[in-house]
């Protein structure tokens, strides 16, 4: 039986992985986590056969969840599902260790078969994401401008596209506005960009908007 332990902060999400896996019968919903504490403590606390994680969680943002297990225990399978596109995380989120990266819009079709990949030592790639990663192996392949950021830095750029102020980013990534304001540079820097509107229009253009 694959003990799975949920993370995700939309009760009605948890409820629909839930419904999928339980039409499934060789796994089992163990336990359940609503923000990156718990997720954290119970990941490291208890033994599960896979963790599915949301990206975007409160209180510790689902990546930073993601590196901090894979720290500790390096062979438990994460399976990151997000309602973001694969344009957005995916090959971070690869890097990081994660097992998989699936959309929510596509969970329903995916999720049985991404877990049993997962919990077999495998990973889970969709066939659009096999061809990004065949692009950026390919060694004349060029980096993006928001490639080369730090992934904390691409954090900060993503909620900067999402619109939000840099005292609401340094609240959400429990930073000083002084460390934002940091970042906001380096990425300005990095990006060749001069304000947050060219970032803005960055974003909408290659599909990175939150």
């Amino acid at each position: 039986m694959i003990r799975i332990l949920i993370a995700d902060d939309h009760t009605v999400v948890r409820e629909g992985l839930k419904q999928i896996i339980s039409e499934t019968h060789d796994m089992t919903v163990a336990d359940e986590a609503v923000d990156g504490h718990e997720v954290l403590n119970k990941a490291l606390r208890d033994d599960y056969d896979v963790v599915v994680l949301d990206i975007t969680m409160p209180g510790i943002n689902g990546l930073d969840v993601l590196k901090q297990i894979k720290a500790q225990k390096p062979k438990l399978p994460i399976l990151v599902l997000s309602m973001h596109p694969e344009e957005q995380y995916a090959l971070r989120v690869l890097k990081a260790g994660a097992s998989g990266y699936l959309t929510k819009e596509s969970a329903s079709e995916e999720l049985v078969q991404a877990i049993k990949a997962a919990s077999a030592g495998r990973k889970y790639i969709t066939p659009s994401l096999g061809e990004k990663l065949a692009y950026f192996l390919g060694t004349d392949a060029e980096q993006l401008p928001h490639e080369l950021l730090s992934d904390r830095e691409y954090q900060v750029m993503c909620m900067i596209t999402s619109g939000k102020t840099l005292k609401e980013i340094s609240e959400r990534l429990f930073l000083s506005p002084k460390t934002v304001s940091i970042y906001r540079a380096r990425i300005l820097e990095k990006m060749k960009m001069k304000s947050n509107t060219e970032i803005i229009s960055y974003a909408l253009q290659h599909n990175l908007l939150e």
